[in-house]
């Protein structure tokens, strides 16, 4: 059974970068990184609803600057997550949130409609995620890398900063495999509203702590996380190198 939902998408996005400080208001290419970020969450065919969630003036300055909703949260949020949910705790005229990273200028629209599409196809699920094929072995076992496994409908039984699944024979033939044996997670999650609100509030469990994966108190508190399957990664500005890489993109285009 399919059900449009009113769908907003919150952006958080915070003035201090441990990697790259300041990054959200670089400008070298004539816009502000959130800027585009904006921008291209925008070319979603799901809703138009986008708003930048800060506890940064200069931000919301900016956002507002370029024609952008912004509104200001707390200083003491521990996470993004919990940043996005003190903005949808203010709107409750929507059923679901996205929450997308602010430093992700080249996010495709059709991933945030996927997302969405997830819940709006399975009631059962409280919140969607994203999934890539891993195809290197380096990336496999890197621990930046966070993996998952799902189940034959496509609900998340795990992550992990390890090699999930691991196989007891290792072939490079497994990398490469038509249907995909293992999956890089992706950083977006559309969450249901009401569910989001209880997101703060659920107790933390041992497996999050260990990996550092707050998606895994969800399913250790016994909801359904579904994962949807997109081509490639979505490439965030972690970096100064990745930002020049993005710079000469955006002049090359």
């Amino acid at each position: 059974m399919t059900s449009k939902l009113n769908s907003l998408i919150v952006i958080p996005a915070r003035r201090q970068s441990t990697r790259l400080p300041e990054k959200m208001l670089l400008s070298e290419t004539g816009k502000s990184l959130i800027q585009h970020t904006v921008e291209a969450a925008s070319t979603n065919s799901k809703t138009v609803n986008v708003i930048v969630a800060t506890d940064d003036q200069e931000i919301f300055k900016i956002v507002e600057s370029f024609g952008g909703t912004a509104e200001m949260t707390s200083v003491n949020h521990v996470s993004g997550t919990d940043r996005v949910a003190e903005v949808a705790q203010r709107h409750a005229e929507f059923d679901v949130v996205v929450n997308l990273q602010g430093d992700e200028p080249e996010i495709p629209g059709a991933a945030i409609d996927l997302a969405i599409s997830i819940l709006e196809q399975n009631p059962a699920a409280v919140m969607s995620t994203l999934a890539t094929p891993i195809r290197s072995r380096a990336l496999l076992e890197d621990p930046a890398c966070v993996k998952v496994v799902t189940d034959e409908n496509g609900r998340a039984m795990y992550f992990s900063r390890s090699p999930i699944p691991h196989a007891r024979t290792w072939s490079d033939d497994l990398l490469t495999a038509q249907r995909a044996n293992f999956l890089q997670h992706v950083g977006l999650y559309a969450y249901r509203r009401d569910f989001l609100l209880k997101f703060p509030d659920l107790p933390s469990c041992s497996a999050e702590k260990l990996e550092s994966l707050e998606q895994l108190r969800v399913l250790s508190a016994g909801y359904a996380v579904s994962v949807g399957l997109i081509d490639e990664p979505i490439v965030g500005i972690d970096t100064r190198e990745d930002y020049e890489l993005f710079v000469r993109k955006c002049n090359s285009g």
